[in-house]
């Protein structure tokens, strides 16, 4: 078993108060590694001889470190991206060491949401591994007096083939480090049939450390004399503090002093709420003095916002035309001239993201700097808030991001990370913030609610001739301008404008949304109601022309093709990546599909009384999805499901292990949501406070079996992390269908009785 470089958290910032944050803060990444990084140069990795870039670094003794720049929730990046630098620089993995890094743009992009991870750095690492190769190959080839082309390597070391003759890595280390770092145009990179370890599935590099209660996440943070805080928020969004009272929890046993915290100045954006906050030498006094805390809040615009009246609000747009997203044909035309008519209206609700970590953190404003320690999805965004909050420049603030206890996209959001900061600035004490699960999901960047209308005319062969689909929700751009109510085009191309269907009159529709909370990125954003309400439509539509679900869909898919970007809305972001190398291929959907249902035995079990199957199709973050569920309804009347099918196209896929792991959690999530999940308010205040009101799925309610089929690609490497929760919902509710003859279109079950 490999072990991290890091020492553990514990230890890490044991004794830290003496020796200086910004010496032992140093351990995360090495300063030599890269011009500007704050890091510590005596460590291993930063006398390391060979450093060609930012992600790989060879020691002497043969000792390979990789920067894991991205971070660490569960979804496998931080093994996945160093096995791509390792698999090109044919290190032995057993020798790898992977560093943690900091928050800095010499890396690129390190939001670690989207699902772009190995999308996005598949290229640019494998060339950092082969660049290091090719100069390991160079320094051989020198110190033997031969042709670099006579060279070649194998596992950890460098072999002439004429000859015989090996040197291991560690050898050449510090000769290749001399050498001129190779132009890219200099590299070869391996065939696919060379790959050592792409493609072959591996456990998590921290699974030892997480089994053994060894790794390090946010809420382990700790640092001799620091205090503990909890924040009292404004209990309605964009509220402010009048006044306070705070004689009762300075009485509470622990408690040291209280501070407050400004309210955000719109647009939030990735600021602190604002409140205040108790702070105290242990988290248990810090919560219980903020319950004593008397605070009269200011009145806020939001306060007149109830969930009921919003829902109508938002079913009313829906059913009004809306701003035209995409259109092709004239469905107006098709749907004067009457015929079989099919209407149906969806509606989900807000979620909230409950990762089993709440948010925490650890700040010490010291010297004029500040370090940080935080669970963080998006240490560059934190960086950037943590300085505007206390007043610095980017320069000076160190984030170190730790270990994620889940993330979902509400740790892209670093407000409790500003929050640490802002009270140890005042205090001058390291402060850490914890935020308990009531303040979790109470103040979190919610979800968004949605609601969709769908209208559709079948032709004698009852496949559609026109389809009208709507969607109003109030969009995440919301957050950053709240004048915004419309969504912008990559919302709308989460799983609504990019539909694959073969239709000769079809248009898409947006109507506007006034958001009354912050609203935010959660695994697989708004494909999650759009891929419900779409996909339930389409069995419906299955069901109205008396034809099988998984023939019909396969019949509105049309014939095999790549669909021309034309076609498409005319803003289509696809995922922010190019549209040359990740077409929308309805054969990968056909594939896909018919994968799943084969897998599931579709069509070999008479469904009915009780038992039944459905399927849904998506395509997300470049990723092909079908997914089939079976549910039995018990005598209680309640849902079960009895087996989860779903097959995928992601094209290369790096770690088939952790993808298998993806999906399997993505089934629990979406029974979650699908069951149970739903965020509501009065007069503006969140209902929901821990889960005896917002559930999450427990064994007993979880799928019994879930399968995972993988498909065998050589296309580009998609997303994996959230692909797999859109076609859950609608797959399962389309099983409700087919058991009960009960159609399902608002979320969650539990308001039908299911769950």
């Amino acid at each position: 078993m490999i072990r991290i470089e890091n020492v553990t958290r514990r230890d890490f910032l044991k004794g830290m108060a003496g020796a200086g944050v910004f010496v032992l803060g140093a351990q995360w990444l090495p300063e030599s590694l890269a011009a500007g990084a704050t890091g510590d140069p005596s460590s291993a990795m930063g006398k390391a001889p060979l450093q060609p870039n930012v992600y790989v670094a060879i020691d002497t003794d043969g000792t390979v470190y990789i920067v894991a720049h991205r971070s660490e929730m569960g979804s496998g990046s931080k093994t996945a991206l160093p096995r791509i630098v390792a698999d090109e620089l044919d290190a032995d993995w057993s020798r790898v060491k992977i560093i943690q890094a900091m928050g800095d743009e010499k890396y690129g992009d390190q939001d670690t949401d989207g699902s772009h991870s190995v999308t996005s750095f598949f290229g640019p690492l494998r060339e950092a591994g082969g660049t290091a190769r090719l100069m390991l190959v160079r320094a051989a080839a020198t110190q033997w007096g031969v042709p670099v082309g006579e060279c070649t390597t194998e596992l950890h070391e460098v072999v002439h083939q004429r000859s015989g003759k090996k040197l291991g890595y560690g050898e050449l280390a510090a000769a290749a480090g001399k050498l001129e770092v190779p132009k890219k145009e200099e590299l070869k990179l391996k065939a696919r049939t060379d790959w050592r370890y792409i493609g072959k599935g591996t456990s998590g590099y921290d699974l030892q450390d997480m089994c053994t209660g060894k790794a390090g996440y946010g809420q382990d943070a700790r640092m001799d004399g620091m205090l503990y805080a909890s924040v009292a928020h404004p209990p309605v969004f964009g509220s402010s503090l009048k006044s306070f009272d705070d004689q009762a929890a300075l009485a509470v046993k622990g408690v040291k002093r209280t501070a407050t915290i400004e309210a955000f100045k719109p647009p939030i954006g990735y600021q602190a709420y604002g409140g205040v906050a108790v702070l105290a030498d242990n988290t248990w006094a810090a919560m219980q003095g903020k319950k004593k805390l008397k605070i009269e809040w200011e009145k806020s615009p939001h306060s007149v916002w109830n969930s009921d009246a919003y829902k109508k609000e938002l079913q009313e747009t829906a059913r009004k035309p809306g701003k035209v997203a995409r259109n092709s044909g004239d469905v107006d035309a098709v749907f004067a001239k009457g015929g079989k008519i099919v209407e149906a209206e969806y509606y989900a609700p807000m979620l909230a993201h409950a990762s089993m970590e709440p948010p925490a953190a650890l700040a010490w404003f010291h010297d004029g700097k500040v370090a940080v320690w935080a669970p963080t999805q998006n240490p560059q965004g934190a960086r950037d808030a943590v300085a505007s909050a206390v007043g610095l420049k980017k320069e000076d603030v160190t984030v170190n991001v730790t270990l994620l206890g889940g993330g979902f996209g509400r740790k892209s959001f670093p407000d409790f990370a500003v929050e640490a900061a802002v009270l140890s600035k005042k205090t001058g004490k390291p402060v850490k913030v914890v935020w308990s699960r009531e303040d979790d999901i109470k103040f979190d960047t919610f979800h968004s609610v949605a609601a969709m209308y769908m209208k559709a005319s079948l032709g004698a062969d009852g496949k559609p001739e026109a389809w009208l689909q709507r969607t109003v929700f109030p969009p995440i751009g919301s957050t950053f301008d709240p004048a915004t109510t419309y969504s912008a085009p990559d919302e709308l191309g989460l799983g609504f404008t990019d539909a694959p269907f073969a239709l000769p009159n079809y248009r898409v529709e947006n109507g506007p949304a006034t958001a009354h909370v912050r609203i935010g990125w959660l695994r697989s954003v708004a494909n999650i109601y759009h891929a419900f309400g779409i996909h339930s439509f389409l069995d419906e539509l299955a069901h109205a022309a008396g034809t099988d679900p998984l023939q019909y869909a396969l019949a509105v898919l049309g014939p095999d093709r790549i669909i021309p970007k034309s076609e498409l809305a005319p803003e289509y972001q696809n995922y922010q990546s190019d549209y040359t190398a990740y077409p929308i291929d309805t054969g990968r959907f056909r594939h896909v599909l018919q994968l799943a249902t084969e897998k599931a035995g579709w069509g070999k079990t008479k469904q009915g009384n009780g038992f039944g199957m459905g399927l849904a199709m998506h395509r997300s973050f470049l990723t092909y999805v079908a997914t089939v569920v079976q549910v039995k309804i018990n005598d209680a009347g309640k849902v079960e499901i009895q087996r989860v099918d779903t097959a995928l196209d992601a094209g290369t896929v790096v770690n088939p292990e952790m993808v298998r792991q993806q999906f399997e959690g993505a089934a629990v999530m979406g029974t979650s949501l699908a069951l149970y999940g739903e965020i509501t308010a009065t007069n503006g205040v969140i209902d929901q406070s821990n889960f005896d009101d917002y559930p999450v799925a427990r064994m007993n309610t979880a799928p019994r079996e879930t399968h995972i089929h993988l498909v065998d690609s050589d296309a580009p490497p998609a997303g994996v992390g959230e692909p797999g929760l859109p076609p859950f919902a609608p797959a399962l509710c389309n099983a409700i269908f087919a058991a009960t003859g009960k159609r399902i279109r608002e979320l969650p079950l539990a308001k039908a009785g299911l769950a």
